[in-house]
């Protein structure tokens, strides 16, 4: 590259928080884990009931695991507001559906990382499990969830195939 540009170092676009709507406020690494505190990039205050603006109540910390970085689990330490309408009683919570599926423990980024790793480099759901510093129940049963919606669940999946068979190797079964 002869004439490339570099900017500063950046936490957020580094772990690919933006594309979560996370902005990351700080780091703590360990041995065994790397933690990165984000909190929510654009907040909506917003009654969706009523449409007053709320007042902060009080800040829930949601911490899910996120795509390895640096060969140890990361774990997104986010904190997000809560909210209640002074003019309703509505309480509500920032959103976070752009980073995670509801009740869920693995960010999307961590979701895509252990697809892959189980489709195109054949890791094992312990070694993603391990990779995403969770129990091998929730990678599991995360990854068939996320292969069901993304899979399965797709209607244009079969779009252009003309021909869905198997392929005979007659050398092989040759004696």
């Amino acid at each position: 590259m002869l004439n490339s540009t570099f900017t500063a170092p950046d936490l957020t676009t580094f772990t690919g928080l933006n594309e979560l709507g996370l902005t990351a406020a700080g780091q703590h690494l360990s041995e065994t884990k790397a933690e990165i505190l984000c909190h929510v990039t654009n907040p909506d205050p917003w009654c969706r009931t009523c449409g007053e603006v709320g007042v902060p109540r009080d800040t829930v910390i949601r911490r899910l695991a996120h795509q390895p970085l640096g060969w140890r689990p990361t774990v997104l330490v986010i904190k997000h507001r809560r909210y209640r309408c002074a003019y309703c009683r509505r309480v509500w919570r920032e959103d976070l559906s752009q980073a995670v599926a509801p009740r869920q423990k693995i960010s999307r980024t961590g979701l895509g990382w252990a697809l892959v790793g189980l489709v195109c480099q054949h890791l094992s759901v312990s070694r993603i499990a391990e990779g995403l510093g969770v129990s091998w129940n929730t990678a599991n049963e995360a990854v068939l969830a996320e292969g069901q919606r993304l899979l399965i669940d797709d209607p244009t999946r079969f779009d252009g195939v003309k021909v869905i068979g198997l392929f005979r190797n007659e050398s092989v079964n040759r004696v």
